[in-house]
C-alpha cells in the first residue's frame, strides 16, 4: 500500500476492467483519473477515434465535458457572489429583464396560454438549484405544448448549444410560460443556462474571459474553454452517439471537421465546456482543499460547503428519483452524495456526469477524486456500465 492509501493491484484491476470495455467495442477509448492524499493514477486505453485512427488514447486528451461543466460554473457564480455582485436571494429581473414577471402553467401538460401569475420572482438561488420553474421535462419528446414550444425555439435541453446569441436565446425563453412555480419542482438543466447569461451581464464581459481569468487562469487548467483553439485540435477525441437499435456507434463531431473549432453563439454554462483530465482535476482539488489551491484561495470554505450541501426536500427529490436514486440530491450546481446506497457511493461526495460520457466526483471524507473521461454519449439519466464499473473500482482500490 502506498502513502495514498490506494492498492497497487485493485487499481490494476480497474485497467483490467476499463480495458474490457474498449476491448469489446463499447467504446473507442477513455481516459480515467484517480487521485488521494497527493498520488495520482492515471489511465488512457484505447484510441481517440474508432478504428483506432487519431492515434493512441493520450493523458492530455480534449473531451467534450457536457454537464460535468456544470459545477464549474456555478463555482465562478459562488465567486460573484462573494464579491457581492450578485446575491443568492435577490431577483434576477434587474440583469434579465426578461425573466420578470413570469407566467406559469396551470398544468405542465396544458396549452401555453392556459397560465396563472407567478409567486414571485425567479432568483440566483432558484437558477444554481434547478427550480427556477422551467428545464428538462421528463415526458416522451412532443408529449406537451411546453416541450414543442422549448424544441421550436431551440431551447430544448441537451449537451449541444444553442445556435444563437445569447440575448436572443433569453428574448426567446422569456416568451414562454414556466412550468412550475419558481422553487417549487426540480426541473434539470436550464437554470444553468440562464445562470451563464446572468454572470456575462453582471460583469459586463463575456463569460468566458470571466473564467478564464478567475477559475480556469489561477487553476491552471489551459485546456478549458468553449472552444478548441487551432493548435489544440489535434487532442481533441471524437465523439459518438450508440445507435438506438443496435448499439453500434454513430460519429456525432468528428475532430477534424468539428463545431467546437470556434467560439459558439452560445457560451452554455450547463455544458459547453470542453476539457482534459489534469484540468479537471485541479478543479476537483480546489472543492476537496474547501476552495484553496495551492497558495491561493479561489472560493471561501463557507461557499463551498453551501455548494456542496443538498438544498432540496424529498418530494422535490422523490419525483426526480431518474436523477437521484434515493441516495443523493442536489446543491448549488451539483449533485450531493447524502447516504450510501452502493460501494461507490461515499456520503458528503459531489459531482456530476455529462451526457457526452464524462463522469467527475470528490469524496472528502475518503479524500478520492475521480475522473472518467470517454467519447459515448449517454442514452438515459441512468449511469452506464462503464461508470459504475470505474467508480466500483476506484473505491474497491482503498487500502486503509
Amino acid at each position: 500500500m502506498s502513502a495514498s492509501g490506494l492498492s497497487t493491484v485493485r487499481l490494476g484491476r480497474m485497467r483490467e476492467v476499463l480495458t474490457g470495455h474498449v476491448a469489446r467495442g463499447d467504446l473507442p477509448g477513455l481516459v480515467a483519473l484517480v487521485a488521494r492524499r497527493g498520488e495520482v493514477h492515471v489511465e488512457a486505453i484505447g484510441t481517440s477515434e474508432a478504428g483506432g485512427d487519431g492515434g493512441p488514447m493520450r493523458r492530455d486528451a480534449i473531451f467534450r465535458i457536457a454537464s460535468v461543466t456544470k459545477p464549474v460554473t456555478a463555482a465562478a457564480a459562488m465567486i460573484l457572489v462573494e464579491e457581492c455582485r450578485l446575491r443568492l436571494d435577490d431577483p434576477v429581473d434587474e440583469l434579465l429583464p426578461e425573466l420578470a414577471d413570469r407566467k406559469v402553467l396551470r398544468r405542465p401538460d396544458g396549452p401555453l396560454d392556459d397560465t396563472v401569475p407567478a409567486h414571485r420572482p425567479i432568483t440566483l438561488r432558484d437558477l444554481l438549484t434547478y427550480r427556477m420553474g422551467l428545464g428538462a421535462v421528463m415526458a416522451p419528446p412532443g408529449a406537451y405544448p411546453i416541450q414543442r414550444a422549448m424544441n421550436e425555439a431551440g431551447l430544448s435541453p441537451g449537451p449541444e448549444a444553442a445556435p444563437i446569441e445569447p440575448d436572443e436565446w433569453m428574448k426567446r425563453l422569456g416568451d414562454l410560460p414556466l412550468v412550475h412555480q419558481p422553487g417549487e419542482k426540480w426541473m434539470y438543466h436550464t437554470g444553468s443556462d440562464v445562470l451563464g447569461v446572468l454572470m456575462a451581464r453582471a460583469i459586463g464581459r463575456p463569460l468566458e474571459e470571466f473564467l478564464k481569468e478567475r477559475l480556469f487562469g489561477p487553476l491552471g487548467m489551459k485546456d478549458t474553454g468553449f472552444h478548441v483553439p487551432t493548435d489544440k485540435l489535434d487532442r481533441l477525441t471524437a465523439s459518438y452517439r450508440p445507435d438506438p437499435g443496435t448499439g453500434a456507434l454513430i460519429l456525432d463531431d468528428d475532430p477534424h471537421q468539428t463545431r467546437w473549432d470556434r467560439p459558439p453563439a452560445f457560451p452554455s454554462a450547463a455544458g459547453g465546456l470542453v476539457s482534459t483530465a489534469d484540468d479537471l482535476l485541479a478543479f476537483c482539488t480546489m472543492m476537496l482543499n474547501k476552495g484553496r489551491y495551492g497558495g491561493e484561495r479561489i472560493l471561501s470554505r463557507p461557499s463551498v460547503e453551501l455548494m456542496t450541501t443538498d438544498q432540496l426536500t424529498e418530494e422535490q427529490k422523490a419525483e426526480n428519483a431518474v436523477f437521484f436514486g434515493g441516495g443523493s440530491g442536489w446543491g448549488l450546481g451539483v449533485n450531493v452524495v447524502t447516504r450510501r446506497s452502493d460501494l461507490a457511493a461515499g456520503p458528503g461526495g459531489f459531482g456530476w456526469n455529462g451526457g457526452t460520457g464524462t463522469s467527475v466526483y470528490t469524496d472528502p471524507a475518503e479524500e478520492l477524486i475521480g475522473i472518467l473521461l470517454t467519447q459515448r454519449h449517454m442514452t438515459s439519466p441512468m449511469a452506464p456500465a462503464v461508470f459504475r464499473d470505474f467508480w466500483t473500482c476506484a473505491y474497491q482500490a482503498i487500502d486503509d
